[in-house]
């Protein structure tokens, strides 16, 4: 998952799995340094791999809190899927508590809400996030089995502040330059950071609930 507060709440929801433990790996942010990331990673044919973390949603029936499911997951144009054995694994886990969807990997954030909208009627995407669909090219390349479950943090009706500046070239998060966007965007800011809040303390709660059922 990407590194950061995603990652430090799969580890608290795993602080509480009674069994054997999955080993987690903090990834960076974004498409191409994921991509320049995952060669360095000492994965095996055939091993399954859980992709989880925050999204945005496109989708007005989405809402902050909503955990997703991904079947597949689309990038300038290219789309691939998701393992379909494992992916109904994942959603059987998780009962009632998620929907399928179709994600859409984009190079940068989006932060208009205009822009989202515009997207969900281009490409039929429900969610965006910006490492997906780099992490399901590497595993198909080399036969790994990956899912993805996300948690909506971001819904399609407002905006939230760009953070660009923050995100660096090699996928790492700047405090200083994303604490000067969310000065410069104090509404936006409060409404990304209470969606965030609620999609990690949820984030938290379905990684205890998968890998205690899952052990």
């Amino acid at each position: 998952m990407p590194q950061g507060a995603e990652y430090q709440a799969v580890c608290r929801g795993l602080s509480r799995v009674q069994d054997s433990k999955p080993q987690v790996i903090a990834i960076p942010v974004g498409i191409h340094p994921l991509r320049h990331f995952l060669p360095k990673l000492s994965l095996q044919p055939n091993q399954r791999l859980l992709l989880m973390g925050l999204c945005g949603s496109l989708n007005p029936q989405l809402q902050v809190g909503d955990v997703v499911v991904y079947e597949e997951c689309v990038y300038q144009g290219h789309l691939r899927k998701c393992d379909r054995t494992l992916t109904t694994e994942i959603n059987s886990y998780l009962s009632n508590k998620s929907k399928f969807v179709k994600g859409l990997t984009s190079d940068r954030v989006i932060s208009l809400a205009t822009e989202k909208q515009d997207l969900f009627l281009k490409t039929g995407a429900d969610v965006v996030d910006m490492e997906g669909f780099a992490a399901l090219e590497f595993c198909q390349h080399i036969g790994v089995n990956l899912a993805m479950v996300r948690v909506v943090s971001d819904d399609c009706r407002y905006d939230i502040p760009n953070l660009a500046s923050a995100i660096s070239s090699d996928g790492s998060l700047q405090p200083l330059s994303l604490a000067w966007e969310f000065l410069r965007q104090p509404i936006p800011a409060w409404r990304l950071i209470r969606g965030s809040l609620t999609g990690l303390k949820i984030l938290e709660q379905i990684t205890t609930l998968l890998f205690n059922l899952s052990a």
